[in-house]
């Protein structure tokens, strides 16, 4: 090869690079020349929050954040990827996102298979009502109606807060077929609107909805509500989630998103009109069912979030910390229902979950001492009733318990008993609504006024627990013996002996006002 060839075919190779390295810069250039020269100088960057159509999100979502971070030199993007809960934890992990939303279950399903990529800096919202288990009252009328019904057929929607719905009651009220993995039981649909058209057409029996849905559905004759959030707490809780990156590097931005997001939440508590018009325009739907859906969201505040949720207090002391008891409590649910064959976390350590400097720096300077104090469900007052409302209430369902025991003859609690009230107090915090009715029995053989009286003691002395340890309200629980008079059906099989032991019980049936 001539050193002429050579000289030609360098000077081919540069200008074939400097083409392309002019089509890479090219755009670049431009760019900054676009930003150097317009308002967008001062641009620090973007924001871009991994989210789905829920209205709770509305807020990190909403036109004033939007404008408050853009006085900041941020814009605000909220990718919506319809749900796709497992896909947004993955762009978490591998760093295509810095901040999404999920509710407390769907983060500790998807993110075990990330080792947890991101940590709650803040709690979003609780749903109060949004959600509901709606059924036709001629089949279903209550749940413990669903344990007789194993027939029964459920439309929901998987992979949403529906399916944690009812895992929750499968667990907190002993219906096996809800934590079952299969069934015939399970009829699965692509959102909630569905679902409720296979109710309408009596397709299935049961319903689990979320809002407008569930106001359509009790609208229609014939269809009750069993369960819906309104009467639950810390059961569906929504977080804002921040890859472990952007704690560690973007720690200042992160402290901007949540004042921004925070101030913005207040701004909208003062401003109701502007709310309503604006989540009617982010939901599509028109304004009085925007109202319906919002009336059954509880948005989270500062002040709540430090106080209630990661229990911040001036003094120093620990506070009422829901959010790690929502994260304790949603992996029972998880555990029993067979997603994890024990506790996913790393070091099983709910605290490497959460990350309460942020709020903390932000609540701390204002905070209010009046809302420092313990919030516990447990200690609410109720109205007293007489004999006669007692039996106006509507039955919700029977909690899950294992057998209560009693020293032989006599209404003393041992001490595995003692634990076991212990575990039915944490159910009851999830429903702090309803009233108790704790039903006492005996096995058959004996006297029936000796049993009679057995059964109401032991039913009182469980009454006595949960009042004197965890100071519920003596006018929300009520005591009744049954003796003998009501013994369980025997199961297929079952020995006299397994048989004798399940007769004498305490059981704890959940009570609501009638509609």
């Amino acid at each position: 090869m001539t050193v002429h060839v050579k000289i030609f075919i360098s000077v081919i190779l540069l200008g074939v690079l400097a083409i392309v390295g002019w089509r890479y810069a090219e755009p670049k250039i431009r760019d900054y020349q676009q930003r150097s020269t317009s308002d967008a100088a001062g641009s620090k960057g973007r924001i871009v929050v991994g989210v789905d159509s829920w209205v709770g999100y509305f807020m990190i979502c909403s036109p004033q954040l939007t404008k408050r971070l853009r006085a900041e030199g941020y814009a605000l993007q909220c990718e919506d990827d319809h749900a796709d809960t497992a896909g947004r934890i993955g762009k978490l992990a591998d760093g295509r996102l810095d901040y999404a939303v999920a509710t407390v279950d769907s983060y500790l399903l998807n993110g075990a298979a990330s080792a947890y990529p991101a940590t709650i800096v803040a709690v979003i919202d609780e749903s109060k009502g949004g959600d509901a288990i709606v059924a036709r009252a001629s089949v279903v009328p209550n749940l413990d109606a669903l344990k007789a019904q194993a027939g029964a057929r459920i439309a929901y929607t998987p992979a949403s807060p529906s399916e944690h719905l009812l895992k929750s009651v499968g667990v907190h009220f002993d219906i096996p077929e809800l934590q079952k993995k299969g069934g015939a039981w399970r009829v699965e649909t692509d959102g909630s609107s569905a679902a409720l058209d296979k109710l309408l057409k009596g397709e299935v029996d049961v319903a689990v909805l979320w809002e407008p849905d569930v106001s359509r559905a009790l609208a229609s004759p014939g269809i009750v509500k069993l369960l819906g959030t309104e009467d639950t707490d810390r059961l569906i809780v929504d977080v804002l989630l921040a890859s472990r990156r952007s704690v560690q590097q973007e720690s200042a931005q992160l402290s901007l998103l949540l004042r921004a997001y925070f101030e913005t939440l207040r701004w909208y508590g003062e401003h109701p009109a502007e709310l309503e018009s604006d989540v009617a325009a982010y939901t599509a739907l028109p304004p009085a069912q925007a109202r319906t859906v919002m009336q059954g969201v509880a948005w989270a505040g500062l002040d709540d979030n430090g106080a209630q949720w990661f229990g911040i207090l001036p003094s120093g002391l620990p506070g009422d910390e829901g959010l790690l008891d929502t994260i304790n409590g949603t992996l029972k649910v998880l555990i029993a229902s067979g997603d994890f064959p024990r506790n996913p976390l790393p070091d099983q350590d709910p605290l490497r979950l959460t990350n309460r400097q942020f709020v903390a720096s932000l609540y701390l300077p204002q905070a209010r001492p009046e809302l420092a104090g313990k919030s516990d469900t447990l200690a609410l007052e109720f109205q007293p009733l007489d004999d006669a409302a007692w039996d106006r209430l509507k039955q919700v369902g029977t909690l899950r318990i294992e057998p209560i025991g009693f020293t032989r003859g006599t209404a003393s609690l041992d001490e595995d008993s003692r634990q076991t009230l212990d575990d039915i107090a944490d159910k009851l915090r999830r429903y702090p609504r309803y009233r108790l009715l704790i039903k006492g029995h005996t096995g058959l053989g004996g006297d029936d006024a000796a049993n009679l009286q057995l059964s109401k003691d032991r039913a009182q002395a469980a009454a006595d627990y949960l009042l004197q340890n965890f100071k519920m309200d003596a006018d929300r629980e009520r005591a009744v013996g049954y003796g003998s008079s009501q013994p369980l059906p025997r199961q297929a099989g079952e020995s006299d002996r397994a048989y004798a032991y399940r007769l004498p019980r305490v059981e704890f049936v959940l009570l609501a006002e009638p509609y």
